[in-house]
């Protein structure tokens, strides 16, 4: 593989200050991945890497299989919404959800439920509660914050969810089992897990307000209180002309429901998580299972007509198109970094102080920072841990504790990255840019870093 030297770091730097600056991160991903090409065939191969990039993007089955996920997840958003179902929930809730305080714990409880996948949880609990919020005039930033910083937390603590499984198969594949598997080394290390604990702690402390708002929550809350506008400042229009049709269509459907029930939005949510439960956290089954069951539901009941239930379905693949070409773009950067080797160019860099009791400390911040300028959580946990594991190793660290570093740095990176799969579909789910959602979430975010990290510095040395 070839060196780039500093040249590298270009494409990441690039999106993020571009995306600051212009709040569009389509074209800052885009510059990003021109910038990659660019680097990686020069003036005369720019074309030829470009779409080398591109197609290396499409081709990763991981992409593959979201995309569908997304589409199911469209369909089924659309249809509670053409029904009428996410307006039956919400008015429903309202008999016992009376403040603003109320609403945001029982996002953060319903959070905590749906421990399964990530995906999973930051669609559906987005979807779940916007109606609910936006009543009780609580800006959609705050919404997307809680719904984002319990989704890959509460995946990483709960032995039982999609990345529990995943980071098992890591620690046993690269030798660390306690009885014999790598679960069992997961469940020793999840007390270990530090960022975990400590964005799930500082979000519910936030929600209560023990820690203030701060910077765009702060803005956005006053705004909201001021002039009742929930969405951040420089959202589309058309965000806001679509979710007001939506719920004026809701609306049309729910004066034929004069008592409101939970059971038109809660069935088909109940058997999408169970579905993806019983097909081994295959979310995308689950997602599917959810779609069919609202559209025959509704069918049944005649909400809607055969061929509406078809447009709505429709309308919801159309409605996803943004999210569908932001993640296609987001797995190209993340293929044109690999073939940069980015990965190895920070590691270089930050291997000399990975020494002793600090190893942990070192380990989650590099991770931390790495995935939230890259985009890459899982992949980056495949690249690290052979690295980190005979250091550790070596250097007298409990291996499980160097592991739980670099899975907690996994899940700042889910929280915050600009072009992360969770920060992309949480703000989809919310109805707000991503750019937004990142700028919220990174001062609470960064408050949960700061714990985690002294946390692994006392415990790199303790456990030596």
């Amino acid at each position: 593989m070839d060196n780039y030297g500093i040249l590298t770091l270009l494409p990441v730097t690039l999106i993020l200050v571009i995306a600051v600056l212009t709040k569009r991160t389509l074209f800052a991903m885009l510059i990003g991945l021109c910038a990659a090409a660019l680097v990686l065939g020069g003036f005369t191969g720019f074309l030829d890497q470009l779409f080398e990039s591109t197609y290396g993007g499409m081709s990763d089955e991981t992409l593959q299989w979201l995309l569908l996920v997304i589409v199911m997840f469209g369909i089924l958003i659309s249809l509670f919404e053409k029904s009428g179902a996410v307006m039956e929930f919400g008015e429903w809730t309202g008999k016992f959800i009376k403040t603003k305080r109320q609403t945001l714990i029982f996002t953060f409880i319903l959070g905590i439920i749906v421990f399964i996948d990530d995906y999973l949880n930051n669609l559906a609990i987005g979807t779940t509660m916007k109606a609910i919020t936006d009543k009780f005039g609580i800006p959609r930033t705050q919404l997307a914050y809680v719904v984002n910083s319990v989704a890959a937390p509460v995946c990483l603590i709960i032995p039982m969810s999609a990345w529990a499984v995943y980071f098992a198969g890591l620690f046993e594949a690269n030798g660390v089992t306690v009885n014999g598997t790598g679960m069992g080394a997961y469940i020793q290390a999840i007390p270990l897990v530090f960022y975990g604990y400590a964005a799930v702690a500082v979000c519910l402390l936030q929600i209560i307000g023990i820690i203030p708002k701060i910077g765009v929550l702060k803005k956005d809350t006053l705004r909201a209180q001021e002039t009742g506008v929930l969405f951040p400042v420089g959202t589309e229009p058309d965000h806001i002309l679509e979710e007001k049709t939506q719920n004026a269509v809701a609306s049309q459907s729910d004066v034929s429901t004069p008592k409101p029930h939970p059971w038109n939005f809660l069935i088909p949510l109940a058997v999408m998580i169970v579905v993806t439960l019983l097909t081994e956290i295959d979310v995308l089954l689950g997602a599917m299972a959810g779609s069919v069951t609202a559209f025959l539901l509704y069918l049944i009941q005649r909400k809607l007509k055969f061929k509406e239930l078809l447009t709505a379905s429709f309308d919801g693949i159309l409605n996803m198109g943004f999210v569908l070409v932001l993640c296609t773009l987001a797995f190209s950067v993340q293929h044109a970094n690999l073939e940069l080797g980015l990965a190895n160019y920070v590691i270089e860099l930050v291997l000399p102080i990975m020494k002793g009791g600090l190893l942990p400390m070192v380990v989650f911040l590099f991770c931390a920072i790495y995935a939230y300028a890259t985009g890459c959580f899982w992949d980056l946990a495949v690249i690290i841990m052979p690295i980190v594991i005979p250091l550790a190793q070596a250097m007298g660290v409990d291996p499980i504790l160097a592991g739980a570093a670099v899975f907690s740095g996994a899940a700042f990176g889910s929280n915050t990255c600009l072009y992360g799969d969770g920060v992309i579909l949480c703000s989809q789910a919310c109805g707000i840019k991503a750019i937004d959602l990142m700028l919220t979430t990174l001062p609470y975010a960064a408050i949960a870093a700061v714990i985690s990290s002294i946390g692994y510095l006392i415990a790199g040395f303790a456990m030596m």
